[in-house]
């Protein structure tokens, strides 16, 4: 089948609508998961795990999206990106539905790992259906997107904090962000942009030497390993206060399951503020710099909460966190979906797909620290990533000037 190799042009209008579309499979995306996590210390005591076995429990998400990410190429290949990402966000919030009301350790872990499958899937399909929409912009909206994500999570994160101090039952509190959400999604399907995936013509590799072609592809490949570097810092981060930061306010500081629930919140919300000005940052200082600045934030706004436990400088840690590393998927994402001696959308298939590993790695390695020590030395972890950050950023562009419409 011969595809286009560039979109067709469309009035404003109707790209301010597929604009609006792939911004609200963002915001459900953020949302569906985040009204799970407020859920997790009452699921933890309910099912009596311990912080290990809960780890493990978590890590099926990660664990479903690694063994489905792969996947996700020839499904958007095929189904288009957005039927994929419309019936993925679908099949997401029916996972959490089910990890919510689990009655047994297998069950949980089972639910969440069909959970994160979808989500693999989703992730890469509504990535690869933005950039189509901004490319016809003809400037940087990543970010805004990704800021979108955040609305959600928040949005989500106070839906679950709520219902859990109400002592609204989980599967009704689920069944309602279930149904109120794939609603949503269904309603802006028809204003994402028609047809399959554009491509573009591969260059003639004939007129370069058999040797340059092999130092090109080992510079490729240390590049997207060091933007998978970047990718997983901000997984880490993510994951820290989405896994652990309602369990180490309610468990370790004492604090009521309401306020347990606003760690995650500050999280998402700083790292919202981060996205929505993050194109403008980037234009103006380059993601180098701004991945730099974040990641030294990172280290130093939770290795302060660490050093100086209490609920609110935790809240405030986790909050900076989030600031600190708001733009370095887009940029990771954006970056290797880039590189030069790539087909179209391979890094970005690439880097979602080994970026996962943050999220695989994170929960059962904080929850076998914290089981031998503390849950305090397990977050050890979100500083860290900070200083990942610093070590790993000069792989990224100093400055790229802004294209105007």
């Amino acid at each position: 089948m011969t595809r286009p190799a560039a979109e067709a042009p469309y009035p404003a209008q109707r790209l301010g609508r597929a604009r609006l579309a792939v911004s609200v499979l963002f915001l459900t995306n953020g949302a569906m998961f985040a009204n799970l996590l407020p859920h997790y210390p009452a699921i933890k005591d309910g099912l009596e795990l311990s912080n290990a076995a809960f780890g493990v429990a978590v890590a099926a998400f990660p664990l479903g999206a690694i063994v489905a990410g792969l996947a996700s190429g020839a499904l958007v290949r095929r189904f288009r990106s957005s039927r994929v990402a419309t019936a993925g966000t679908w099949l997401i919030g029916l996972s959490i539905l089910l990890a919510g009301i689990a009655p047994s350790w297998a069950v949980l872990t089972a639910t969440l790992f069909l959970a994160g499958a979808m989500d693999a899937i989703t992730d890469v399909a509504q990535n690869s259906h933005g950039p189509r929409v901004q490319k016809l912009y003809r400037r940087s909206i990543l970010n805004s997107f990704h800021a979108v994500w955040s609305i959600g999570a928040v949005l989500g994160g106070l839906m679950g904090a709520a219902a859990a101090g109400l002592a609204v039952p989980r599967g009704l509190h689920l069944t309602v962000s279930f149904v109120l959400f794939s609603i949503l999604t269904l309603a802006c399907y028809h204003l994402l942009l028609p047809g399959p995936e554009p491509s573009e013509p591969a260059g003639d590799a004939s007129v370069e030497p058999g040797s340059g072609r092999a130092r090109r592809r080992t510079v490729t490949v240390g590049i997207l390993a060091a933007l998978v570097v970047v990718g997983i810092a901000g997984a880490l981060v993510e994951d820290a206060g989405s896994t652990w930061a309602a369990v180490y306010l309610t468990g370790s500081l004492g604090a009521a399951p309401t306020v347990a629930g606003l760690g995650f919140v500050a999280l998402v919300g700083l790292q919202f503020v981060g996205r929505l000005f993050g194109d403008r940052l980037v234009d103006r200082f380059g993601q180098r710099a701004v991945a730099q600045a974040g990641g030294a934030l990172a280290a130093i706004g939770m290795g302060t909460a660490l050093l100086f436990p209490s609920i609110p400088l935790t809240i405030v840690g986790f909050g900076l966190a989030g600031l600190g590393v708001a733009t370095l998927v887009p940029a990771a994402m954006h970056s290797a979906d880039e590189l030069p001696g790539l087909r179209p959308g391979t890094g970005l298939t690439v880097i979602s797909w080994l970026l996962r590993l943050g999220f695989l790695l994170s929960p059962p390695i904080v929850g076998a620290v914290a089981d031998a020590s503390s849950l305090r030395v397990g977050l050890i972890v979100v500083p860290l990533a900070g200083i990942l950050t610093l070590l790993a950023s000069p792989v990224l562009p100093r400055r790229v000037p802004p294209r105007r419409l």
